[in-house]
């Protein structure tokens, strides 16, 4: 006898299951990235209605101590930071609001950070403050009080620089890729480097604000020391649909698809001109990657690029770039990661995509038939006028190779270059192999050249590709003639000595 199917499912009562203190530990380890973990605290500021945000990086001489966000936002009492505070502590999001999960800023903050304190202040009350330090966590979920008096003093020392009547303040300590070894100039180094890369991925995630009059996030460092202040800029918008002049006539255009609950998702599709140089263009990634959809949620990107499953990314699709912003209530077509770095789209969403039109009539499809041809016209005006090269093989970075064969047209048929580090004897700081297509770099040099980095099989791009620039067409012939031995031989001395001074530079800071 076959039972009858219960389609739902009994139950007996219901039983409280607080979870396991070993939670946050899970919650720290969800992986954010450093530039997305603070830039979630930026959304945090942006919620709050903060005009100025400050990222304020502290080091004590060669070591980097804290990390802090500082806003001057609408700040919180004593009540509303305990809800913030909270595993999963859910406010009353504003419409317009970018936080969503109630999670961020603990997961965030406790992926990078050995402990999170928030001290903050309202227009009518004192500064308060709570802490999660990990080893507090793990045993029940203990938040620390900050003493009121602490609270006080680190509101003070943001007084006007951006808090006046009112703000918040995250402080990151035991941030965990800070270096560990601050000397010889890895603190600088780490900064310059950090500091760039979060200042394009806060410039392009949140460009639509930093477009606007009355928004401005800093960044600076501060030695705590001396109480010397540098590297102190504003960040830049970084809008990826910013080109001077669209890459064809009739675009941008903007395709209309009717979704579920009556709403209706708009698709405005831009071409970008191809071969561009602007930042906004090139900054997001490969050419398979900075095209496709951008997603926009409440003014915030959360989505650079990707075609999420509507087709494959191809080199010929590189000017195709479509802005989406996310209608509300629609979650069950278009949903946000928990990290806000990504969308789900419904299939049927885009499976409807192709038969969107515009206000002509014009269907999604010729959208993409445009782009197409743009950057099929574009490579046949630059491979008149540009010869064709060797492409460029192993040791030289993916990123680098794509724009050379982009940017270049490639002999068909021949055997990549290959750039190699080799111990090399003599006073030379390179070497060619005609034969097996091989730049030969002097091993010497490498440590000098990393600053202390550690290497890789594509290190160096800079070096390698300058060097691919000046040789690849040395390849193209079975022998050098005496005006290219020339070339050669001056640019073995040149490179030489640079590298000599590059390694005596790097002895002395050591």
């Amino acid at each position: 006898m076959v039972e009858e199917w219960m389609f739902d499912v009994p139950t007996a009562g219901t039983k409280h299951l607080p979870p396991d203190s070993r939670y946050m530990e899970a919650l720290s380890s969800q992986g954010y990235g450093f530039e997305a973990a603070i830039a979630d605290l930026v959304d945090n500021s942006i919620d709050a209605g903060a005009k100025d945000v400050v990222i304020h990086f502290l080091r004590s001489g060669d070591r980097l101590v804290s990390l802090l966000v500082i806003d001057d936002g609408c700040g919180m009492t004593d009540d509303e930071l305990d809800v913030a505070m909270t595993v999963g502590g859910r406010r009353n999001y504003s419409s317009t609001a970018l936080g969503m999960f109630g999670t961020g800023l603990k997961s965030a903050s406790l992926s990078h950070a050995a402990a999170v304190t928030v001290v903050s202040r309202t227009r009518t009350s004192r500064p308060v403050g709570r802490r999660w330090a990990m080893e507090h966590a793990l045993n029940g979920f203990q938040c620390d009080i900050v003493e009121p008096v602490y609270a006080q003093s680190l509101i003070d020392r943001y007084a006007d620089k951006p808090i006046t009547w009112q703000g918040t303040v995250i402080r990151w300590d035991g941030v965990k890729n800070f270096p560990q070894n601050g000397s010889g100039g890895q603190t600088d180094r780490y900064l310059q480097r950090t500091i760039n890369k979060l200042g394009m991925h806060l410039g392009l995630q949140l460009h639509r604000f930093l477009e606007r009059d009355d928004f401005n996030i800093t960044v600076a460092v501060e030695d705590i020391d001396t109480g010397t202040v540098y590297m102190d800029f504003s960040v830049l918008p970084l809008n990826p649909f910013g080109y001077p002049v669209s890459g064809r006539p009739g675009y941008p255009r903007t395709f209309t698809e009717t979704a579920g609950e009556g709403a209706s998702v708009r698709f405005t599709a831009h071409i970008w001109p191809p071969k561009s140089s602007l930042d906004e263009y090139r900054a997001i990634g490969s050419l398979m990657n900075r095209q496709g959809f951008f997603f926009y949620r409440h003014d915030r990107l959360v989505q650079a690029g990707g075609w999420n499953n509507f087709r494959q990314p191809e080199q010929h699709l590189s000017p195709a770039r479509v802005a989406i912003d996310i209608p509300d209530g629609l979650d069950s077509l278009i949903r946000l990661t928990v990290k806000k770095d990504g969308v789900d789209v419904a299939p049927q969403l885009l499976s409807e995509l192709e038969s969107a039109v515009d206000e002509q009539g014009t269907p999604f499809a010729q959208f993409v038939a445009d782009a197409e041809a743009t950057y099929r016209e574009s490579r046949k005006r630059s491979g008149a006028t540009r010869k064709a090269v060797i492409p460029p093989g192993r040791g030289v970075d993916p990123a680098v190779r794509e724009v050379i064969e982009d940017e270049l047209p490639i002999l068909p048929g021949e055997e990549p270059i290959d750039i190699r580090w080799s111990a090399l004897e003599g006073d030379v700081f390179f070497d060619l192999d005609r034969e097996g297509r091989t730049i030969y770099l002097n091993k010497r040099f490498r440590n000098a050249l990393l600053g202390g980095r550690r290497g890789g099989m594509n290190d160096v791009p800079m070096i390698k590709s300058l060097l691919f620039l000046l040789m690849h067409n040395v390849f193209e012939k079975e022998y050098s003639g005496s005006r290219e031995k020339d070339n050669l031989q001056l640019w073995q001395s040149i490179l030489f000595t640079a590298a000599t001074a590059e390694e005596k530079r790097m002895s002395n800071d050591g």
